[in-house]
């Protein structure tokens, strides 16, 4: 179902997510004239539409700099609001009798625990034909039941009226790997197990989960963005070319979906788990608690292309910098005639998507005066050459709004991410403490013992 929407229904727009997110999202979608449609949010709070207006300005104002009054004046004219709860029928009923459109896209801002009973009732009320339900990650939080919400979901809708968003897809960056590696022939020759050592992907957050404890300790590392955001990101540097077939309108997610399939489930002697030191005092943090603020782990891909490269991962809280990257280690050459008969270091591809978005190719050169190797750098700020970026929930909630499913993960990818991450789910392995403002346990280090550790993430700005 590809037809653009012409009516947007949001539940759960008297939360956060929408305070934070969906209206900036909006506004600068509604700059761009992008928005074909009414939109009617839908909350428990007693509010009147000049109430939802009001907060949408206040939000807006919070969010965006300098917000222009005609474009406000021009969503703020747009939006509806209807009071209910999610489980009374009259909600859903009131619903059907303020929607007018043929294509109807519903946009589930609320706990995963509230997704199919949503759904379930939007169905009983005749609603779900012709329309399509965005629902936000978690998908499960774990392989069993990430199959049971989708039991549940596709008990009413077909698979293509389904869009899971995973907000880190939306962002230009991550976006920006597949272009590098199809739209540059030099790369291709190159980006494989015979000119590839290893693989290293990592986001490093400097602060820690402060405000966030009652979210953040049920889930842990692992589960917030290695199984969903990190692996997403570890598709794309390692799928085939999406071909360009008329026909084939959903090429990425298949590709995505090929390679996940080729990944055996991760070995957990190939994990680490880490807890930095003060976790366990956070607000709503339990005093016992054994969730992982920090996780590093080794995974493989059995195919043509890539048998016998490491795919590095690691990802943790209170590290030295905030930074998150994608770092293509290529082999080192042999032994040289030349630089003082030394062996060069490798050449390595950098494609950063925080901060600073941009790629940097270090290369090996003679250093000036001496008959000496020296490593170069060749730097290229995204925002310097290609412009102004737009947040990710503008691009989703556009793309969302015309039915492109790009960068929505299909049901079959998200199953393979969960399959490729139980054993680490299922292992009873003690978080090892870490200091805030290190690295993580030393137990992260010995993972690439034979691949010269872990880089320091690259953190150079725009002069």
């Amino acid at each position: 179902m590809t037809e653009a929407a012409n009516e947007l229904v949001i539940f759960g727009i008297t939360g956060d997510l929408a305070r934070k997110k969906t209206f900036a999202a909006l506004y600068q979608l509604e700059a761009r004239r992008d928005i074909p449609c009414q939109i009617i949010g839908v909350g428990r709070r007693e509010w009147s539409d000049s109430d939802l207006r009001e907060q949408a300005a206040r939000a807006i104002s919070e969010t965006v700099e300098e917000p222009d009054q005609e474009i406000l004046d021009r969503l703020l004219g747009r939006l509806s609001y209807l009071a209910g709860g999610y489980d009374e029928d009259a909600t859903y009923e009131r619903i059907g009798e303020r929607v007018n459109g043929e294509y109807r896209l519903f946009y589930l801002e609320t706990p995963p625990s509230l997704f199919a009973p949503i759904v379930h009732r939007l169905a009983a009320a005749g609603l779900v034909k012709d329309s399509r339900v965005v629902v936000e990650k978690p998908f499960g939080h774990d392989l069993a039941s990430a199959r049971e919400l989708n039991r549940s979901l596709r008990d009413v809708l077909a698979e293509d009226q389904i869009l899971r968003l995973d907000h880190f897809l939306g962002k230009e960056p991550v976006m920006d790997i597949l272009y590098l590696r199809f739209a540059n022939a030099i790369l291709e020759p190159v980006w494989n197990r015979r000119y590839v050592d290893s693989v290293q992907i990592t986001m490093a957050e400097a602060f820690g989960v402060e405000g966030r404890g009652a979210f953040f300790d049920p889930v842990g590392a692992l589960r917030d963005v290695v199984q969903n955001h990190l692996l997403q990101v570890l598709s794309l540097v390692a799928m085939e070319p999406p071909s360009a077939g008329p026909d084939d309108l959903d090429a990425i997610r298949s590709r995505k979906t090929d390679l996940f399939r080729a990944m055996p489930p991760a070995d957990p002697s190939r994990y680490v788990r880490g807890q930095y030191r003060g976790y366990r005092g956070i607000d709503d943090v339990a005093a016992d608690s054994e969730t992982e603020t920090f996780v590093a782990l080794q995974l493989g891909i059995d195919n043509w292309r890539w048998e016998g490269v490491p795919f590095f991962i690691r990802a943790g809280k209170q590290m030295p910098v905030d930074a998150t990257e994608v770092r293509i280690v290529f082999q080192r050459p042999p032994r040289l005639g030349i630089g003082g008969r030394t062996v060069p270091d490798a050449n390595e591809l950098i494609i950063r998507m925080k901060p600073d978005p941009g790629a940097e190719l270090c290369l090996i050169a003679k250093r000036a005066g001496e008959e000496a190797l020296h490593r170069v750098h060749l730097d290229l700020f995204f925002e310097e050459q290609v412009g102004e970026q737009p947040e990710p929930y503008e691009r989703l909630l556009r793309d969302a709004i015309r039915g492109n499913f790009e960068l929505f993960p299909g049901q079959d990818s998200v199953e393979q991410t969960w399959r490729i991450v139980q054993p680490l789910l299922d292992v009873d392995l003690a978080p090892e403490p870490y200091e805030p403002g290190s690295w993580g346990p030393r137990a992260a280090e010995r993972l690439l013992a034979n691949h010269g550790g872990w880089r320091q993430p690259w953190v150079g700005h725009r002069s």
